[in-house]
């Protein structure tokens, strides 16, 4: 970041021009809102007959891939089917070691669970210390002594199948698009549009070419953890220094050799941070995956949920917050791991964790052979909170059922129907002429072309009315999520100690998936449209917090200094000066609180809308991957507007004070 102009204290905005654009911007849109009434019906929602048939195209081509045989051999379908049968292997040898066990060709029983807490402990004291070990061990007793353990070790395993898959893959076209340009000019709008995406519409395509079952589950979650991946692989090698790479040419490498041990080292940071994201990409996708068959704590978590065992759902909530907190923790542990080398000792010396390990083995085979116990915790002495949940949500209900109704009803009669038949009597013209002058304003025709080209997508695809239920719910929830999180972000960045204390609450709750979040507003407010907001609310608070706090404490210590001998207060440090050049950061943080409120909006259609999560639904229950594609397009399309528009805002705005990133 280079220095910025202090002239900027005196006047960080050009206000006459902010209204100047801001009516070019609104006027066109304000001036069709206002005819609203003199317009055709077919200008307010676009007629049936208007409608393109993307969905029958799409149909069709996956109708020609399932039947039609490639060179009279095959057809695409057989070729899916025939790569999950690939998967299938590494999925049943990691059950089998964890669960089931071996019967052929000898027959041998599975882990006992306390050797697989023992060397979880192990693991993590090796990555991280005896803080790390104690929480990856108490995870696996937790699992044990709740009678979690079948499902947990069924999602354990596949991840441990998923992630290194999804890993490699990403890593493979990374490398690809780093190597040839022309690719990574292709690479990068898939890898856009798939990250756009919401979750379930990677399960209705794999369902179709692959069918319901536990393997389906795994390659629908292969391909939504890949993306991230395939960017940070891109991303870090980009980032390694020239420096580093005229050292390699100097020492003789071949260009082999300059990727192996030159470029890929030198990119490590960047690449498990990408490891980090692909695990925690695939605790995310498995439990929504379970819908597709996927076995595991997502399976009994859905199953819990439909039948509002609000108690049991609870506690298979916490094992799957557990896992992703650990995963979490040992992956960023080992990314923030370098390479040692250990000085010339005894072998025992420099191995204390493998002979650490090795006592784990004979300690907990020797237990085996005393008591089952610690082979298999049994059923009967599982723990169980569900009663004390229930008996809280009970209270609940009992106690302050009227006042939760009252504020519930209150909320969706005053405020959210009337936003709701707001956002619906907008014209469709009238949006499409909002991103296209927002996009001009801000980055020219191309991108007013790009965005318009979004909404009109939308509009002909013919999912209007449900894209406008869609956008009035994540807005609502957006404007909360910035009441909220930014006020907290500008207390968090006031000290070092508040600032490590919130940042560690968004780094937990980020962990969390997303199904976890239906939990608590269920038991508030039931099931809709309050009930899936609140859920939004809580998802999509993190990045408002986190871009807000890192926005105010990267403002340049010189331009406080500036400020301060200027004779600026606090409070107006805080407005005039940091506010104004950590703006740009809060506009990202606002942007991504879209992306994660559109992702939730999707999930939160399990407990009652009437937008385009209910639509995925349908598809999903018909197999309809036309549809599925589509209005999974439809969401991608509204994400990507906002992710331009936001973007180009913030860019200008940072020329506009002298930063460059």
């Amino acid at each position: 970041m280079t220095a910025i102009d202090p002239s900027i204290l005196e006047d960080t905005t050009d206000h006459g021009r902010t209204l100047r654009r801001a009516t070019l911007v609104l006027g066109p849109f304000a001036i069709l809102m206002a005819l609203r009434p003199l317009l055709s019906e077919n200008l307010i929602v676009p007629p049936e007959t208007w409608t393109i048939p993307f969905i029958d195209w799409i149909n069709a081509v996956v109708a020609a891939l399932s039947d039609d045989e490639i060179f009279g051999l095959f057809t695409f379908k057989d070729m899916t089917r025939f790569l999950a049968e690939l998967i299938e292997a590494p999925l049943d040898f990691a059950e089998s070691v964890l669960i089931s066990g071996f019967r052929k060709p000898w027959k041998l029983p599975p882990l006992p669970w306390v050797m697989i807490a023992g060397l979880a402990a192990v693991i993590g004291w090796w990555i991280g210390g005896w803080r790390m070990a104690l929480l990856a061990s108490g995870c696996f007793v937790y699992f044990a002594l709740f009678g979690k353990w079948k499902p947990s070790m069924l999602t354990l395993s596949l991840v441990m199948v998923a992630a290194p898959v999804a890993g490699l893959i990403g890593l493979g076209l990374g490398l690809a698009a780093f190597k040839a340009p022309w690719f990574e000019k292709i690479l990068t709008p898939f890898l856009n549009v798939m990250q756009s995406m919401p979750h379930f519409s990677y399960l209705i395509p794999v369902a179709v070419f692959i069918g319901v079952s536990h393997k389906a589950g795994a390659i629908a979650t292969i391909l939504f953890a890949m993306p991230p991946m395939a960017r940070l692989t891109l991303l870090g090698l980009r980032g390694v220094s020239p420096e580093v790479r005229e050292a390699g040419v100097m020492g003789g490498c071949t260009k082999r050799q300059m990727l192996l041990r030159v470029e890929i080292p030198a990119a490590r940071n960047a690449l498990m941070v990408g490891v980090n994201q692909v695990i925690m990409q695939c605790l995310a996708m498995v439990v929504i995956a379970s819908f597709i068959g996927a076995k595991g704590l997502g399976n009994d978590l859905l199953f819990r949920l439909q039948s509002l065992r609000i108690g049991q759902a609870l506690e298979i909530g916490v094992a799957i917050v557990l896992m992703a907190i650990t995963l979490d923790r040992l992956s960023q542990a080992l990314a923030r791991r370098q390479p040692e080398h250990a000085p010339e000792r005894p072998w025992w010396k420099r191995h204390p964790y493998l002979i650490a390990g090795a006592g784990v083995v004979v300690a907990s085979l020797l237990a085996g052979f005393v008591t089952e116990w610690a082979v298999s915790w049994p059923r009967s002495a599982a723990i169980t909170t569900a009663p004390l949940w229930d008996g809280i949500v009970d209270f609940i209900q009992v106690h302050f059922f009227d006042a939760l109704a009252i504020f519930r009803d209150g909320l969706l009669v005053h405020v959210l129907i009337p936003l709701r038949t707001a956002f619906q009597w907008t014209p469709w013209p009238a949006a499409i002429l909002l991103a296209a002058m927002a996009g001009w304003m801000l980055h020219g025709w191309r991108l007013a072309a790009v965005v318009s080209a979004f909404i009109g997508f939308i509009v002909f695809a013919g999912f209007w009315e449900r894209a406008l239920i869609t956008a009035y719910m994540v807005s609502v929830a957006t404007v909360i999520c910035v009441l909220i999180g930014v006020p907290i972000g500008i207390w968090a960045a006031g000290s070092a100690w508040r600032a490590k204390a919130v940042q560690f609450a968004c780094d937990t709750f980020q962990t969390f998936p997303s199904f976890i979040y239906l939990i608590p507003v269920i038991m508030l407010f039931r099931v809709g449209d309050v009930a899936a907001i609140a859920a939004i609310v809580i998802y999509a608070t993190i990045p408002a917090v986190r871009y807000t706090m890192f926005g105010l404490r990267n403002v340049p210590e010189q331009i406080q200094e500036a400020g301060r001998t200027s004779g600026c207060t606090r409070l107006q440090l805080l407005w005039k000066v940091r506010l104004p050049l950590a703006f740009p950061e809060i506009m990202l943080g606002v942007n991504q609180t879209i992306m994660f409120a559109l992702f939730m909006v999707i999930i939160a259609a399990f407990i009652g809308t009437r937008d385009l999560g209910q639509e995925i639904f349908r598809a999903l229950t018909f197999q309809d991957a036309g549809k599925g594609i589509v209005i999974g397009l439809c969401v991608a399309f509204m994400g990507l507007t906002a992710d331009r528009l936001i973007n180009a805002w913030a860019r200008e705005r940072k020329k506009h004070f002298g930063q460059n990133t």
